[in-house]
């Protein structure tokens, strides 16, 4: 199994402090020069305070020490507050690098908290998880599935918010043909993650998986479509078939097709189906951007 390292180990104690005006330059400015370190300035008669500063304690907990939390008391701190121009509480700030790089004011919602804590954990060094992640992608396709597997789930265990590390872990799982398995882990995603690229495009995979289990075989099919072009239900399964088949750009080329005879076609089936292949490639996958374009050219012609 793959060994990685210790950030899943962080203590969560270390995690959370309390920060002072005489440690800010070692718990805030230092700090932030190995993690980002987000800096919630709160007082005990604060209300919204009391409702914000859980939640963003719990979001810095869960991304297994990618970013860490001080708390100041402004009553506590009126120089710092002062020096950082703190009109209103709550207020956040974030620091990496010994900077301020991102913040907010009053209460937000638990979505943007976490967000606003997702995008400081991509500042923070990953330990080598993007190289393990290339490895397993690499295995997935050189068609070593359990390894894929074995590398993906380790990642998860390192780094339970890994996006890439979910993603790959269900699409493996599909190469596998357990569509059940791949569908439980990724219902199983955290909502961190849920709405992440990686995710949107296994999902989009897992559709496409589960749509074409009940087409025919591609020659059979293409003798159907030969047979009668207009036949746009035959069109649209061997697409499905092509999909399946891994013959991507060609089962692109028959949807387009079907959109061409006949757009709204079974409720604008084909432009559906379309956006599902595209929503399941990288966006700068050059097949995906020249279907964008045949399709865009169809829509405004």
């Amino acid at each position: 199994m793959l060994e990685l390292g210790g950030g899943a180990a962080q203590a969560q104690d270390d995690l959370v402090k309390d920060g002072s005006e005489a440690t800010f330059m070692q718990d805030v400015i230092e700090a932030s020069k190995e993690v980002p370190i987000i800096v919630d300035f709160w007082a005990p008669w604060c209300g919204p305070c009391k409702t914000l500063g859980p939640m963003l304690e719990s979001a810095v907990k869960g991304a297994a020490g990618k970013v860490k939390m001080v708390k100041i008391n402004v009553d506590e701190a009126p120089q710092i507050s002062a020096q950082l121009r703190i009109q209103s509480i709550p207020t956040v700030y974030a620091f990496h690098d010994g900077q301020p790089v991102d913040g907010f004011q009053g209460a937000v919602s638990q979505s943007e908290i976490m967000a606003f804590v997702q995008r400081l954990s991509g500042m923070a060094g990953d330990g080598g998880l993007g190289e393990a992640v290339a490895a397993a992608e690499e295995m997935l396709e050189q068609g070593a599935v359990a390894d894929a597997i074995e590398t993906f789930a380790a990642i998860l265990q390192e780094d339970p918010l890994n996006a890439a590390a979910y993603g790959g872990m269900v699409r493996a799982h599909i190469a596998a043909d357990d569509l059940a398995q791949a569908e439980a882990i990724l219902n199983g995603a955290p909502v961190e993650i849920s709405k992440a690229p990686e995710l949107e495009a296994a999902h989009a995979q897992l559709q496409l998986k589960k749509q074409a289990a009940g087409v025919g075989p591609v020659g059979e099919l293409t003798a159907k479509v030969e047979a009668n072009p207009g036949d746009l239900q035959a069109r649209f399964d061997l697409a499905q078939a092509l999909q399946a088949s891994g013959r991507t750009e060609e089962a692109i080329d028959e949807l387009l097709e079907v959109f061409r005879r006949d757009r709204e076609w079974n409720e604008g089936a084909a432009k559906q189906q379309l956006f599902t292949i595209f929503d399941s490639l990288p966006a700068k996958d050059p097949i995906v951007q020249k279907g964008r374009r045949k399709l865009s050219s169809m829509i405004f012609a």
